[in-house]
């Protein structure tokens, strides 16, 4: 008696074992870990930012987070909670200029969204998104002062957050330009720009784009201006835990995605509009930090 074989019968039970070897290691692919398996279990994204660093992160009117840095954030929200399918908890926790590294390091926030500068030395102890904005450092002065631009910066008293990149680059400028003047240490911003309303100081040194909106905010902007010149390069990005790839690919894919749509036009106009349009290093920076998914 021949023997028959049902090659179809055996196609499939083939196709059987073979697919019972590949779905399990596609579903090990898809299991999340770091950032995103927490969040994912507990519903809640724990979100940092600054109390008075406008029109980037601040308290508004309605006593909740606002500003660019946070519409940022919250398009990353967005997208995260579409990507884990899960309605998320926004956990807002306030942050200072001293301990918001410290914050994320200890896994306190999962994100910081403020206007901390990525350097080189930062990424030793953090890891950071694609840029969220770039700036640079300069001086808010009062319009009655004699004091104009950073060239004339000799004998004056400067207030400046400690610690922080600004004080690093002015420190270096002052150095270079062989200029010598008072540092005045300030804990953030609106003790900054109350210092110079009080006239103990001649100026503030910070970023321009802070320093802009600090102008704006004040009880009387007519009071302030900015001093010609910059001596420092900001460029910003959201702050998260190292050796996390899947969360920061889903923090930079939500990030290109909103520069490439053009969705970032209308959050930069509502923060910066009042100050015009974009400059250039601004569109580049969107252009190509638009990456393709």
């Amino acid at each position: 008696m021949k023997s028959r074989f049902n090659f179809k019968s055996i196609a499939f039970s083939l196709l059987a074992i073979t697919l019972a070897g590949v779905v399990p290691v596609a579903a090990q692919q898809q299991q999340l870990d770091g950032a995103l398996k927490t969040i994912k279990s507990t519903a809640t994204l724990n979100l940092g930012y600054l109390e008075s660093a406008p029109p980037f992160s601040f308290i508004g009117p309605d006593k909740r987070p606002a500003g660019y840095s946070i519409d940022l954030c919250t398009r990353v929200a967005s997208a995260i909670q579409k990507q884990l399918d899960v309605n998320l908890k926004l956990n807002w926790v306030v942050v200072t200029p001293e301990n918001r590294m410290s914050m994320v390091e200890s896994g306190k926030i999962d994100i910081e969204c403020g206007t901390t500068t990525a350097s080189l030395s930062r990424y030793e102890r953090v890891d950071f998104s694609l840029m969220t904005f770039v700036d640079g450092g300069s001086m808010l002065i009062r319009v009655d002062s004699t004091f104009k631009t950073t060239a004339d910066l000799s004998g004056k008293r400067v207030a400046v957050i400690p610690g922080t990149t600004t004080q690093s680059a002015l420190t270096r400028f002052l150095k270079e330009e062989f200029v010598n003047l008072t540092q005045v240490p300030v804990k953030d911003h609106i003790e900054g720009r109350t210092a110079l309303e009080k006239g103990t100081v001649d100026a503030y040194a910070s970023d321009s784009g802070i320093l802009m909106g600090l102008a704006v905010t004040a009880p009387n902007p007519k009071l302030f201006g900015l001093a010609e010149g910059r001596f420092s390069y900001e460029p910003y990005g959201f702050m998260m835990r190292r050796n996390d790839p899947s969360f920061r690919l889903a923090v930079n894919r939500a990030l290109a995605t909103t520069y490439r749509s053009g969705d970032i036009l209308a959050i930069y106009d509502r923060w910066f509009g009042s100050f015009g349009k974009p400059g250039d290093a601004i569109v580049a920076m969107y252009m190509l930090n638009g990456l393709p998914d």
